[in-house]
């Protein structure tokens, strides 16, 4: 399960990368939040995938599985959502006042049209 999980990491890397290397802004930041959800994927993969019990105190079992990635994950998540808010809320401000999100427009380079 192991081997899938990396072949589909590497798919959304490679689409978020993708996406991140467009000229869209709204693009660059769905690129961000799929990088980090391809991140969050990696962790939990390279966490172990295991068939075990949870790991609480008075239970007896031959096998615990480990809440360190788990809670790291969490964690990245709900820091991934505030990353993405703030960026949607600046870009949406940007377009306001600019009436463009094409990142070379918002450079203030010239573009032949």
């Amino acid at each position: 399960m192991e081997i899938v999980m990396a072949f589909v990491v590497g798919i959304i890397f490679m689409a978020a990368t993708y996406l991140m290397l467009s000229k869209s802004l709204l693009r660059i930041i769905i690129g961000t939040g799929l990088l980090s959800h391809g991140t969050h994927l990696l962790v939990l993969t390279m966490g172990g995938l295991k068939n075990g019990a949870a790991p609480l105190l008075g239970e007896h079992a031959a096998q615990y599985n480990d809440p360190l990635p788990q809670a790291l994950i969490l964690t990245a998540i709900v820091i991934a959502f505030g990353v993405t808010s703030f960026f949607l809320v600046l870009a949406y401000r940007a377009y306001q006042e600019l009436g463009t999100d094409n990142m070379d427009r918002l450079r203030g380079t010239k573009i032949n049209e």
